[in-house]
């Protein structure tokens, strides 16, 4: 007999509302949401989650679990990056598989399926292209093999000369040989405004980790998002902008949408809205060496201004230990990359949700994020986006019982001492969020409770992602 589980009497967070409400599960399915007090099945086991919010698993479509550059490495692996996840209340990640030069697709979502087997929850992955072939039919063949195989989505990046860097032909030949039903993710900073800024600063001898963000300025990543939207748009390709660092980055995806371009979308992360570049002058900046980097505050992301453009806030994970960080003193040499992965629904609910509230108590015009709106950014769109929809993200009958039951009335701060990755810090330390993440759920098997996990490797699945199809307009 199929297990029965019945989450009772929580403020459930469904797409487009919020009800108090018992969920059915059965086996690893959510079979029904109803109201408050219908008679527990036989045998079942009861969650109470009365007082707390209950909110799909959150999908995290941007991490670098066991990650390999070519230069770096991640410290962590499979199982310690999806741990971390897990007691985040991210109960699916869409990874990257990495086409090194002369390896074909095939071959490099094997090699990547193999590291991921030790995961605790479940999985999808994009393709990072760095090696397509130039014959335009045969480019055309290979993506949509990829496509084929539960990968509808590929990445590529405007910068990291020579390792991962596609010029503006390759960008264009990409486009124009993608089917209509995958997606690009795009890294995108001008490769020649940050080279010629780094060179500078070498030059002057400005390596220390204080001129990280100068070598890397904010108009680089403003004018690569202005060229690959125009590139797109030639080619007909629906393009995904990762990690938006600046307000004006945001802003110039949502101009584009004004003007009819339908089939473009972004992404934000926590450090954006949390932090800014006056850590490069602090203490400890080594901790916040990462690409793009923090920004000068009046560049900074307000997360309640672009959350109706956003379709996801993501991490951007990577689990570089601190020894790795302070290998060097030189921000050239500093591998770029923060852990996030446990923290972040924690930042958004506070940043978005509490402090906005706060704020409009006080009396200021301000709307605080949805719940709702919330759960989409950090379930519902990026699961559609990636070709898990309904499946994952949503608290649906037929769903995945995949579910996070978040208290919001303590307070924490935030300390590496606390944390479960590898790092030995977080860029977060000191910080105060409200609620905690009381009890993780993936496909009806409580995996994190009340602090402590109860999942063991290998339990993840790898998930094949369906052809991209853009996500319902939003009203």
């Amino acid at each position: 007999m199929r297990n029965r589980l019945v989450v009772r009497g929580g403020q459930v967070v469904l797409p487009q509302t919020v009800v108090t409400a018992d969920l059915w599960v059965t086996g690893e399915t959510i079979e029904a949401v109803l109201t408050p007090g219908a008679e527990t099945p036989a045998g079942a086991r009861v969650i109470d989650a009365a007082g707390c919010l209950v909110f799909p698993g959150l999908v995290d479509p941007h991490t670098h679990i066991q990650l390999d550059t070519g230069v770096y490495r991640t410290a962590d692996d499979w199982a310690i990056g999806t741990r971390t996840a897990a007691f985040g209340g991210v109960t699916t990640v869409v990874d990257f598989a990495t086409q090194f030069p002369g390896m074909t697709f095939e071959q490099a979502l094997e090699a990547r399926l193999d590291e991921c087997a030790p995961a605790l929850i479940d999985y999808g992955l994009h393709m990072m292209v760095t090696d397509l072939p130039s014959d335009p039919d045969e480019a055309r063949r290979w993506l949509a093999a990829l496509r084929d195989s539960g990968v509808p989505s590929i990445k590529l990046y405007t910068t990291y000369r020579p390792n991962y860097y596609a010029d503006d032909a390759t960008l264009l030949h990409t486009f124009r040989a993608m089917p209509p039903d995958m997606l690009a993710l795009i890294h995108c900073e001008n490769d020649a405004l940050v080279s010629g800024a780094t060179l500078r600063l070498v030059e002057a001898g400005q390596t220390a980790w204080a001129f990280h963000g100068q070598g890397r300025p904010p108009e680089a990543e403003v004018e690569a998002i202005r060229r690959v939207l125009y590139l797109a748009q030639v080619a007909g390709a629906a393009v995904y902008i990762v990690h938006c660092s600046t307000a004006e980055s945001v802003r110039t995806v949502e101009a584009a949408r004004r003007d009819g371009a339908t089939r473009i979308f972004c992404e934000t992360c926590p450090q954006y809205f949390w932090l800014d570049d006056s850590r490069y002058a602090a203490p400890n900046a080594e901790h916040f060496i990462l690409q793009p980097p923090l920004r000068p505050a009046a560049w900074q992301v307000n997360l309640l201004d672009a959350a109706p453009a956003l379709s996801a806030v993501s991490t951007d994970h990577c689990d570089y230990t601190l020894a790795q960080k302070q290998e060097f003193t030189a921000f050239t040499q500093t591998p770029g990359g923060l852990p996030g992965l446990e923290t972040s629904f924690a930042l958004t609910y506070t940043r978005g949700v509490h402090h906005t509230r706060e704020r409009q108590q006080a009396g200021e015009p301000v709307r605080p994020l949805s719940l709702p709106e919330l759960a989409r950014l950090m379930a519902g769109d990026p699961a559609r986006l990636f070709g898990l929809w309904p499946r994952k993200g949503a608290i649906l009958p037929g769903s995945d019982a995949d579910l996070m039951i978040y208290d919001p009335a303590p307070q924490a701060t935030l300390r590496a001492a606390d944390q479960h990755t590898i790092a030995g810090y977080t860029p977060y330390e000191g910080i105060t969020v409200q609620g905690r993440v009381r009890t993780v759920i993936s496909r009806g098997e409580v995996i994190v409770e009340d602090g402590a996990l109860h999942a063991s490797p290998g339990r993840g699945r790898f998930l094949r992602g369906a052809p991209f199809a853009p996500p319902p307009a939003r009203r």
